[in-house]
């Protein structure tokens, strides 16, 4: 199935077609392992619902425009955040940059030291966390359980989500992740 779907995008790129379109044909191609839970959609553009900081300062998705973006949303409960968020903070260490960043968004109901806490206990310590305490931007873009991973491309619009805990340092996660790039 590989050959022809390289053969479909090879020929689409020929004729012009969206380069964009054309990267998320190279991706979908690559998916394997957890990565086959990845959905790719046409790019839609999220609201502009506010979020805050571990300090309680405002923050947005729209921070990260100009970038790649996984987006994740869990919460301290939610066993299946505590078994993926190491493998999102092994990606940001590897990935990380000025073209990608991996941002964390505890949604609902998530004290800052319980957010502290279980960052701690995950050893990570070097991604972006937000929260979306009343989870509107959870509900605005139809979050309905947890772990959910949105994939943004650098105009700030969804590309991608996965459903469910994965992980996103797996070769397969990188290389996705690297196709939507090119």
């Amino acid at each position: 199935m590989l050959p022809v779907r390289a053969a479909v995008l090879y020929t689409a790129l020929l004729f012009g077609a969206n380069p964009a379109a054309a990267d998320i044909a190279a991706a979908d191609a690559l998916r394997d392992g957890d990565m086959k839970k990845l959905n790719f959609a046409e790019a839609q553009e999220l609201p502009e619902i506010g979020l805050v900081g571990l300090d309680d300062s405002p923050r947005a998705l729209s921070e990260f425009r100009g970038k790649w973006t996984v987006v994740n949303f869990w919460a301290t409960w939610c066993p299946p955040c505590r078994h993926e968020m190491p493998s999102l903070g092994a990606l940001q260490q590897v990935m990380g940059g000025p073209e990608f960043e991996v941002v964390t968004v505890a949604t609902g109901r998530n004290a800052v030291p319980a957010i502290e806490e279980f960052f701690e206990e995950a050893g990570v310590t070097h991604l972006t966390a937000l929260r979306d305490p009343k989870s509107a931007l959870a509900r605005n873009v139809g979050i309905a359980g947890l772990p959910v991973t949105l994939i943004l491309n650098p105009e700030g619009e969804e590309v991608g989500r996965l459903i469910g805990d994965a992980d996103w340092n797996s070769a397969e996660a990188r290389a996705v992740l690297t196709a939507l790039m090119r």
